[in-house]
């Protein structure tokens, strides 16, 4: 005796079942996928936010060392000028740049350029992680000329 034809709609859900049981060995992928993947894009995410730290830290320390040049460089400066506007820029910029008061902006004035140098380390995402930062700007001393 030959067996009945399946009615359409039955042929069609067991069509879908096997389609459904076969999905399943992927079950569960992406969570795995997710613990590999996840500790590299943390590391990106530290490592980006750490360049950017850095580069404010030079860019700070080297603003200020050009207050430092534009404050020393002046016809008749005081002696210590440039230092002294370069701590003022320093404190008043906030603490990207740490550690610059230890050794301080240093300013050398000869007769003819002026140059200063800020010294320091960057905000660090990791602790015990020492990034030196250290950034000099030059500039000429104004003087009166013979015409």
């Amino acid at each position: 005796m030959r067996r009945a034809a399946l009615p359409r709609w039955r042929r069609a859900v067991t069509a879908a079942r096997r389609r459904l049981a076969a999905g399943d060995r992927e079950r569960g992928a992406n969570p795995v996928e997710l613990a590999v993947v996840m500790p590299l894009i943390l590391v990106l995410l530290f490592a980006s936010i750490q360049v950017a730290a850095v580069f404010l830290a030079r860019s700070t320390a080297l603003n200020a060392a050009q207050s430092g040049v534009n404050a020393e460089r002046l016809y008749d400066a005081e002696d210590g000028a440039g230092s002294a506007s370069a701590t003022r820029f320093l404190n008043a910029a906030g603490s990207w740049l740490v550690g610059w008061d230890k050794t301080g902006p240093s300013c050398v004035n000869d007769d003819i350029e002026v140059t200063c140098t800020v010294e320091g380390r960057s905000l660090s995402v990791v602790p015990g992680v020492d990034f030196p930062v250290r950034q000099t700007a030059h500039g000429t001393v104004e003087r009166v000329t013979d015409p």
